[in-house]
């Protein structure tokens, strides 16, 4: 029998970001960018030490988020997103949260299906340009899906790429 757990809210940004973090991680999140894979860049989400940066187009304000927890990989939403992203991501903890910037409020995410080990993100994003161009809004104007699945590590890759803003975070700088 398979299993999939989704939770939505509003995700409160500041700086477009946000963290996924493991229970093992006393942070609250990476204190700056981390850097993006060189060979496979993926722009809007990047990982290192159990923590995941994610980058949102709104700079302050609220996005809407979801965070799909699966036993499996649960498909690409390829029609309702512009831009999908996945990297590999390791926890120590089989447990992770969603951290708003400065730890200002946690998200609790369900437990991984397969404990501690290796999973895949796939960053899905929808209206970041749009968002990028408002700056700041209370208003949902962006939105996002975050699946987490058990996989043994890979390459990182762009699976749908659509804005500039995932063009803009793509690009070396």
């Amino acid at each position: 029998m398979t299993t999939t757990t989704t939770v939505s809210f509003d995700l409160g940004v500041h700086y477009g970001q946000a963290y996924l973090v493991d229970a093992t991680d006393d942070a609250m999140g990476p204190e700056d960018l981390l850097d993006d894979h060189p060979a496979h860049p993926v722009g809007i989400i990047r990982v290192e030490d159990g923590n995941a940066f994610l980058i949102t187009g709104l700079h302050t304000g609220t996005v809407g988020f979801s965070v799909m927890v699966a036993d499996h990989d649960p498909g690409a939403d390829t029609d309702a997103y512009e831009d999908i992203v996945e990297i590999s991501f390791e926890s120590e903890a089989g447990q992770v949260t969603l951290d708003e910037w400065g730890g200002s409020e946690v998200h609790e995410i369900p437990e991984l299906p397969a404990g501690p080990g290796w999973y895949r993100l796939r960053y899905h994003a929808q209206n970041m340009d749009a968002a990028a161009e408002a700056d700041t809004s209370q208003e949902i104007i962006d939105r996002y899906l975050l699946q987490i699945w058990p996989q043994e590590e890979s390459e990182p890759r762009v699976v749908q790429s659509a804005s500039g803003q995932l063009a803009y975070w793509c690009s070396p700088r």
